[in-house]
């Protein structure tokens, strides 16, 4: 006979298997971008080059998140999620190897089909488990992944200072997330998930108060608006901080840390908040909030405001990501396929979004161009609605 607390322990574990595919997720991400410009160095590519195995692996992410979604309907979230995440940290040695570009080109489809594997799956694994637990439990989640990132670099970084040399570094960090994924696999290759074909119907043709496609084409443009402005923070905090205030590269850097660090420690505790007053409220507010913040950045004369602005932009856009992937694997009763088309229409945000901005710095200016995610996160304050739960 089962009891309440063998089925409390089994859901503590198979939470605690989900945070070892987050970190291993960000582990070997992290890894991948320290060590891109000893690729570029090692197989003696131009600037140009680089960024076409950056596309690539693009294109093999946004294939495997497709794929993705429809073995997880098959098979299961865990099952994808941990064949996804192992299958990144052996994908990461193809590209680290290379000595030419078509090798570290390939290597960077393998992993990028790899990646959007990963990132289906564990994020439907994820949405599973908060399902089970019947409260919100998803931005705890993507903290560790955040987590993860950072150990990665400090590996990475570690790696440099020891003179290891790039594959020998990148191997040892491949064993790490092997072995953390193996530990996850004990848990949740025997994890039962309601995720089947009829499932996948409902997910297409519910009875929602709203269309359903209409439903996942709303979480897309919330996830794609979000993303984007995430990415968009990530990517030119620092260089707005020396181009537009002449910043040192240090003291840069310290505009990228607080929004890290900001949007990290909040979604620890998002969930609690997300418990207390529900999804639509804290995308609402969260996202108004990173609206603030890009205002105050781009309004800001002094550094140290600046920076305060960073750290509002990363509490913002904490908590709105988490909640649009909990609500699109939960649409029809969950459905891999509909994740994996909000999650695609996301990563499309990344690959293009901080482009975007750079353009529009070119033909403006870069502290002109933040207009872009301040009128995309409003714009996603406004139809916050389309997270609330469904019958």
């Amino acid at each position: 006979m089962v009891t309440e607390a063998d089925q409390l322990r089994r859901l503590v574990r198979a939470r605690a298997a989900v945070f070892c595919l987050f970190a291993s997720f960000g582990l070997v991400t992290a890894t991948w971008a320290v060590h891109l410009p000893s690729v570029k160095q090692t197989t003696g590519i131009s600037t140009s080059l680089l960024g076409v195995i950056l596309l690539m692996l693009g294109a093999g992410a946004l294939v495997g998140m497709q794929v993705s979604g429809k073995l997880v309907d098959r098979f299961g979230s865990g099952p994808v999620g941990v064949l996804g995440v192992a299958g990144m940290a052996l994908a990461l040695l193809v590209p680290l190897a290379a000595g030419t570009w078509p090798w570290a080109a390939a290597g960077a489809v393998l992993l990028g089909f790899a990646t959007g594997t990963a990132e289906v799956g564990m994020n439907a694994a994820a949405v599973d488990v908060e399902r089970d637990y019947g409260r919100p439990i998803m931005a705890a989640f993507h903290a560790v992944f955040s987590i993860g990132t950072v150990l990665g670099a400090l590996l990475g970084a570690a790696g440099f200072a020891l003179a290891a040399g790039v594959f020998a570094t990148g191997l040892v960090i491949a064993v790490i997330a092997l072995v953390v994924v193996g530990l996850a696999a004990v848990i949740l290759l025997r994890r039962r998930t309601p995720s089947s074909s009829a499932q996948a119907e409902d997910a297409e043709f519910g009875d929602d108060d709203a269309p359903p496609r209409r439903r996942v084409v709303i979480l897309g443009v919330l996830a794609f608006l979000l993303l984007m402005a995430e990415g968009s923070a990530m990517d030119w905090s620092s260089l707005h901080a020396q181009q537009h205030l002449g910043a040192s590269p240090s003291i840069g850097s310290l505009a990228l840390g607080g929004f890290v660090a900001a949007m990290t420690v909040v979604r620890f505790t998002i969930d609690r908040i997300v418990e207390r007053v529900g999804p639509v409220q804290v995308v609402r507010w969260c996202a108004s909030t990173a609206a603030a913040g890009f205002a105050i950045v781009m309004a800001s004369p002094f550094l140290a405001l600046t920076l305060v602005g960073w750290v509002v932009v990363g509490l913002g856009l904490s908590g709105g990501v988490p909640q649009v992937f909990t609500a699109a694997g939960n649409v029809g009763g969950g459905s891999g396929r509909v994740l994996s088309r909000v999650v695609g229409t996301g990563y499309l945000a990344v690959l293009a979004g901080p482009g975007v901005i750079g353009w529009l710095a070119d033909c403006v200016s870069l502290n002109t161009a933040f207009a872009l995610p301040l009128c995309g996160v409003l714009i996603c304050a406004g139809m916050a609605r389309a997270v609330a739960p469904r019958r």
